[in-house]
């Protein structure tokens, strides 16, 4: 029985459950076990703690993030292929997402009260740049991944030592946002102009300030 083709309709509701699925914690099952070497919890301090759960309330946004421009760009997307690569990355970085909550909920903690903002951003941009050009778009991927690399790198060094289950997993993190870089630049991706660059880190700084907190 042939499978009929989705209506405008079937699409809203798909990207609407996209977006839920992206601000919501833990409405996504993952599909890996955590990436750690031991299942053990680490000893840390009050304000180890508070410290780490801060470091991972950003990475969580910033994956909240990377939902956002993906599912934006796929919105926009003038090339099916491009399209469904960036559905792909999107479903790809869901474990990401789980990952960052499981760690947070151990800690206590939760995720940004501003996630629905970061998302709501993310997705704007992603549509500005799918509609720009399939070269614009898939540059705009590997410079997002490369910035997010180097935030992850920063935040590994700033964990105490005893805190391997978080360093794992961000270490892990780190492999597949560069695996995800060279996709994007390999698909034809093009080097984004240097004051796009800086905008971008200077949003993204911003972004950090405020998520540590809250």
């Amino acid at each position: 029985m042939a499978l009929r083709a989705l209506t405008k309709v079937d699409n809203m509701l798909l990207s609407l459950d996209q977006a839920l699925r992206a601000v919501v914690p833990h409405s996504n099952p993952s599909t890996r076990p955590l990436p750690v070497r031991d299942t053990s919890l680490p000893e840390l301090t009050i304000t180890e703690s508070r410290h780490v759960a801060g470091l991972m309330r950003i990475n969580h946004t910033g994956e909240v993030c990377a939902q956002g421009l993906y599912h934006g760009q796929a919105f926009t997307a003038k090339d099916e292929q491009v399209k469904a690569a960036m559905h792909h990355s999107a479903l790809e970085e869901v474990d990401h997402l789980v990952w960052c909550e499981t760690r947070l909920e151990e800690l206590g903690s939760h995720p940004s009260v501003f996630t629905p903002l970061w998302y709501g951003l993310s997705f704007g941009l992603g549509a500005v740049a799918g509609a720009v050009s399939n070269e614009f778009s898939l540059g705009f991927v590997a410079e997002t991944e490369a910035q997010v690399s180097e935030h992850l790198q920063d935040h590994i060094k700033q964990l105490p030592p005893q805190d391997l289950r978080t360093r794992d997993i961000l270490a892990q993190m780190d492999v597949e946002e560069l695996h995800h870089r060279e996709m994007a630049l390999d698909n034809g991706g093009h080097a984004l102009p240097k004051p796009i660059k800086h905008g971008m880190r200077w949003m993204a700084n911003r972004m950090k300030d405020v998520a540590y907190h809250l």
